[in-house]
């Protein structure tokens, strides 16, 4: 893994620091760090930084520099006003799935009632479609609102605009080509000529900013702080979830969104954090994004994504815990069903080797379920280093979802290919198709040939940006301390890495489970002096290497090694032996003591 070594004005860094340690409300002992975090950020002014420290409701912006706002405020509020029922279209992932619940959830507190629809991941697939628009005019719906999907349903849209109904579309994704739908309104802060601040939002997040609106004009200016203060949870979870920059608006939301989840009454939020055994403390956003999303997602992922929305909705508590369980209990039949499209593509990998010769992966299985091609593409990506498609074949249709790495833009890659697709879309990161599965072979050979136009075998190997260097002696609780005010960590705002070039290791490793490591390090004494006793003030650290096994193993590490370190910081609260630890997140070995050792000696790894 190569190292890339950021850097941060100098001159910028000593006067942010000076600005933050002055700062009494910070409470910074030592802001150096801190600042020159802040300035690779962008963040070297005070105003700029104090905002970003500490985000606030005031921060956010308003409502209507969203273009479209004011349309669709005055025609959602006249629905209300002649009780016309409101049909909310979503999406069936966290996104769309909370952005339903949060509009629904305004709309009611209006004095409104709303219906929604959920698109079926494998009978409907993504994004409005006309006979559901059809069956709603049938019911006497004149008004759909669509949310984290519809910026490029144009047809469904004429559809509509033929039946007269009126469609709002809230969406976040990048339109197409031929522009955005002919619709009353369309809110989406990527369209042309949208000067909205915060151009990175979820769909959920623009479903909000509608609910924001909505709120404004229909209920008392005393109601507002509360309820916004609520719905940032609910915000903040589709935030993370989504991998939105944590920038901005953003972090306003997950900021404090995260903050409110400590104490969540809504019953089906409540049950869904026990049941992910998070309730009733601080979260992080790794927790939302790796414990929380997941089991939401799942519902859409493996069944049917309306238990959400039934989830949120629910008074009973008793219910509530029996959807949560059923959600859990879906995310392990999926988590089981990623685990075994992701074996099926390693062994075609083995077995046909020449498959990654090509710059973009192209890797297609019949039968594999829809629902988890994204997630098991994201896997494809961590292991090979490039851009990866997974592609789920039923018969004479093929649908997919592909990742791709930090170089290589794959909705670009899939638009100079489009006449290949039935459908696709998505992000410079993400995306989602359809297509026949006789085009296959054409999609292989066009996104290997557009790739190597555009990406080197270098853009393949895997990075690590590294924020600063230091000793591994001013790694203290202070420091750990002033980090906590950059949380949350994501897409963005990246959690800090560090590194320390020449620590000592004080002990044998110990494996932990098979496949993660526990270090205990410290650093080397200046001169090499390797010797250990009350005297040296030798301060250990302990550092923990998930699914780094095999490497600590290869390594053949023994006590007195010297190696080079990338980490971050995090804080273990047990009682008994809890402390500042080092996550790993990467290695060198620099200075081997052990080359005449035995091999009893090189077999001494600790196992517990």
């Amino acid at each position: 893994m190569k190292w890339l070594p950021k850097t941060a004005d100098a001159a910028r860094t000593k006067l942010l620091a000076a600005e933050l340690a002055a700062n009494a409300s910070l409470g910074l002992k030592d802001a150096r760090t801190l600042a020159r975090l802040l300035v690779m950020r962008g963040l070297d002014d005070p105003e700029t930084a104090e905002r970003f420290l500490s985000p606030s409701l005031s921060h956010l912006h308003s409502p209507y520099l969203m273009s479209g706002m004011k349309a669709a405020v005055e025609r959602l509020d006249a629905a209300i006003e002649r009780k016309e029922g409101i049909l909310i279209y979503g999406d069936y992932d966290v996104d769309g799935t909370t952005a339903i619940v949060i509009l629904k959830t305004a709309i009611e507190l209006c004095g409104g009632s709303a219906d929604f629809h959920v698109p079926h991941r494998i009978k409907e697939g993504y994004d409005l479609r006309g006979d559901v628009i059809e069956r709603a005019a049938a019911a006497g719906i004149h008004l759909i609102i669509s949310v984290d999907a519809g910026i490029r349903a144009i047809a469904a849209a004429e559809t509509a605009r033929r039946l007269g109904v009126d469609l709002i579309v809230t969406d976040h994704h990048l339109p197409g080509h031929d522009g955005t739908p002919h619709a009353l309104a369309v809110l989406n802060p990527n369209q042309a000529g949208c000067d909205y601040p915060c151009k990175a939002l979820c769909g959920a997040g623009v479903a909000f900013k509608l609910a924001q609106a909505l709120m404004e004009k229909r209920l008392a200016g005393r109601d507002q702080e509360p309820l916004l203060k609520s719905f940032m949870k609910m915000v903040a979870i589709a935030t993370i979830a989504d991998s939105v920059p944590l920038t901005g608006e953003n972090r306003v939301f997950a900021k404090l969104g995260l903050e409110a989840l400590r104490s969540a009454v809504n019953p089906g939020l409540h049950a869904l954090l026990e049941v992910a055994q998070l309730g009733g403390r601080p979260l992080t956003a790794g927790e939302v994004g790796f414990r929380i999303a997941p089991r939401i997602n799942a519902a859409g992922r493996m069944d049917i994504a309306g238990d959400v929305i039934e989830l949120f909705s629910v008074k009973d508590r008793v219910r509530a815990r029996e959807i949560a369980a059923k959600l859990d209990k879906l995310n392990s039949e999926r988590q089981e069903e990623e685990r075994r499209i992701v074996e099926a593509i390693h062994l075609r990998f083995e077995q046909e080797p020449a498959l990654l010769d090509s710059f973009c992966l192209v890797i297609d299985g019949d039968g594999w379920h829809r629902g988890v091609i994204g997630i098991t593409a994201s896997r494809v990506v961590e292991r090979y280093g490039r851009p990866a498609l997974v592609v789920s074949c039923d018969g004479d249709a093929a649908h997919g979802s592909g990742r791709s790495i930090r170089a290589f833009h794959l909705l670009n890659a899939l638009e100079s290919c489009a006449p290949l697709f039935t459908r696709f879309g998505g992000h410079a990161h993400a995306v989602g198709f359809s297509l026949p599965t006789s085009n296959l072979p054409a999609l292989c050979t066009h996104l290997d040939n557009y790739a190597r136009t555009r990406l080197t075998l270098a853009d393949f190997e895997p990075t690590l940006d590294l924020d600063a260097e230091l000793d591994l002696d001013e790694v203290t609780l202070d420091l750990f301390q002033a980090l906590r005010r950059l949380e949350p960590f994501g897409m963005g705002n990246p959690e800090p890495v560090f590194s320390s070039s020449n620590v000592r290791l004080l002990a044998p490793p110990r494996i932990l489970k098979e496949k993660h490591v526990k270090l205990r390090l410290a650093s080397n004494p200046v001169g090499g002096d390797r010797k250990e006793g009350p005297a040296s003030n030798v301060i250990p650290y302990t550092a923990l290497g998930w699914r780094m096994a095999d490497r600590i193993q290869q390594a053949q590490l023994l006590p007195g090694d010297a190696l080079d370190v990338a980490f971050t910081l995090d804080h273990n609260d047990h009682p008994d032996y809890g402390g500042l630890e080092l996550t790993l997140r990467d290695f060198k070995a620099v200075h081997p003591s052990h080359q005449g050792d035995t091999e009893s000696q090189r077999k001494s790894l600790e196992v517990c």
